[in-house]
């Protein structure tokens, strides 16, 4: 007989939480790959913010770009800058066809490639500093690593390298620079000296003479080794302004990273000032040192300060009667008071300066006079100049004229509308502080395009007291701009580049581009990204 069979006994029901959740929202094991893998996981979190952390230090691919323009200008330079007339290295070597015909035409070209990359590297720094994805130790990172290729160099963009050691050659043979020209010496030194300054006195203060003059004294007159020491000396200015510019943007109300990227790391001072070399690179480092200790209440050490760079190059000077206005305002008492008292005492402090370089320079003040021979340059960046010109062109449709009468005519109304925009901005000046220190980089911006000539380092002045300001988006848009085109207008041997249109036209285009790349890193839309997927810079 056959025992029914029991039914199967069903499972219990599973009444927890996870099984009455739908079945794509049900936590599942973890997988180990997975897991190893995670965004999420504490060691690749840290990695991350180590890797931030490290390109904010160091933006090792803009710097490797930056430092590829650089060494492709200094190879570039050696057939296509300011070249030796008689090059000891070249000369006999298989080398020297990289200064004439095609060698040089690809000299020219390799050393505006390097350009362009140094331009491009210092853009796209640009906008990792806007972000704040790169600090300040990342931007002083990349002006050391693109300088050191530049010391090398022969002189870009001027001759003007051998002009500063003509000039310590004469003084160190007991001639008065003040009163001689390089030719006055004749030799090696002097035949390199460009044409324009053969017979022109040096317009340089006492401390610069003295410093060119031990230059070449401890050089012996080897004009490779000359450029190269002065480089050196000149590259001293540029420490001094990245030391100064933290504490210049603590005071005005900028950011660090963006004041060391427009003045230190700007293509503008790196080829004209440091490539150059120029001794303005000298006279604006002091300057902003000069400056940060006034701002640092150390006032009579910032003016002695300020001074030492007016012992360099005269236009220094300007930035003295706005210091004052500092020191006098952080008195208690009447403000006319305080200003008499602070005016006699910078006075007095500057007067004993001065006198000390000049009289361990061994020469006089004939710097004075000399500083009238900048005006042999003839160039429209100069708006006295410009308006010169301008008439002069115009009047010739009519009648022939010389250009003299009209340079005089505009050049005298350039010097009182000069002194007018000084007064006036030195009174405005009168609250102290920051305002002074902005109404000063006006006054220097004044000083450069009113004065009778004009260069295009000579905007170097007032970017170094304005850098620390707090700059908008626009504003820096329009100072890459202004300096790439600046960089350009002067041809690699040091010829102005100022009256060939075609050029300048293709100049400005390149510069527009390089400013609008600032805010919009592909403006002419040749990457294969996606348009969503690309960054944009706010």
């Amino acid at each position: 007989m056959s025992t029914p069979s029991l039914p199967r006994s069903s499972p219990a029901p599973d009444t927890s939480a996870a099984a009455a959740q739908p079945p794509l929202l049900r936590r599942r094991s973890p997988d180990p790959e997975a897991t190893r893998d995670s965004p999420d996981r504490p060691e690749r979190r840290s990695l991350g913010r180590r890797l931030r952390a490290f390109r904010k230090l160091l933006p090792l691919r803009i710097v490797l770009l930056g430092v590829l323009g650089s060494v492709a200008m200094a190879l570039g330079a050696v057939g296509a800058a300011g070249v030796l007339h008689h090059d000891p290295l070249l000369a006999n070597s298989g080398w020297s066809w990289v200064r004439f015909g095609h060698g040089q035409d690809l000299a020219n070209a390799l050393l505006y490639v390097g350009l362009g990359l140094a331009v491009w590297a210092w853009v796209r720094l640009g906008r990792e500093v806007r972000i704040e994805r790169v600090g300040s130790h990342g931007v002083l990172a990349a002006v050391i690593a693109w300088t050191l290729p530049l010391v090398f160099a022969p002189p870009l963009f001027s001759r003007d390298a051998y002009s500063y050691l003509a000039q310590g050659n004469l003084a160190a043979h007991g001639l008065d620079p003040y009163q001689e020209g390089p030719s006055a010496l004749p030799g090696p030194l002097a035949e390199n000296v460009s044409w324009v300054w053969q017979n022109t006195p040096a317009p340089y203060g006492p401390l610069f003479i003295l410093l060119a003059k031990i230059i070449v004294i401890i050089t012996g007159g080897n004009l490779i080794l000359g450029v190269i020491a002065t480089r050196l000396a000149m590259i001293v200015g540029l420490a001094m302004i990245c030391w100064a510019v933290p504490g210049l943007s603590r005071h005005l109300g900028g950011r660090t990273a963006v004041a060391l990227w427009i003045v230190a790391a700007n293509p503008l001072m790196l080829v004209h000032l440091v490539g150059g070399p120029h001794n303005d690179l000298l006279m604006v480092g002091l300057l902003a040192a000069g400056v940060l200790l006034v701002l640092d209440r150390r006032h009579l050490t910032g003016i002695v300060v300020v001074t030492l760079a007016a012992a360099v190059k005269a236009t220094a000077a300007m930035a003295l009667p706005f210091l004052v206005w500092v020191w006098a305002q952080r008195l208690s008492g009447s403000l006319r008071v305080n200003f008499v008292k602070t005016a006699l005492a910078g006075a007095s402090a500057s007067i004993a300066t001065f006198t000390v370089c000049t009289l361990v320079a061994g020469v006089d003040l004939g710097w004075i006079s000399a500083l009238q021979t900048s005006s042999i340059i003839v160039n429209w960046l100069s708006i006295p100049t410009a308006v010169a010109q301008l008439a002069h062109l115009v009047t010739g449709w009519f009648v022939s004229v010389p250009l003299g009468p009209f340079l005089a005519v505009t050049r005298t109304v350039g010097m009182v509308t000069l002194l007018a925009v000084v007064v006036w901005q030195w009174w405005k000046a009168r609250v102290g502080g920051s305002e002074a220190i902005r109404r000063a980089a006006l006054t220097m911006l004044a000083v450069a395009v009113l004065s009778p000539a004009t260069l295009p380092w000579y905007f170097s002045w007032p970017l170094v007291l304005a850098a620390g300001l707090a700059w908008t988006g626009a504003g820096m848009v329009a100072m890459v701009c202004a300096s790439v085109w600046l960089l350009l207008v002067t041809f690699p041997d040091g010829d102005t580049a100022l009256y060939s249109w075609l050029y300048l036209l293709g100049a400005l285009a390149v510069s527009v581009l390089a400013a609008v790349s600032l805010v919009r890193p592909d403006p002419l839309r040749l990457s294969t990204k996606r348009p969503d997927a690309m960054p944009r810079t706010p």
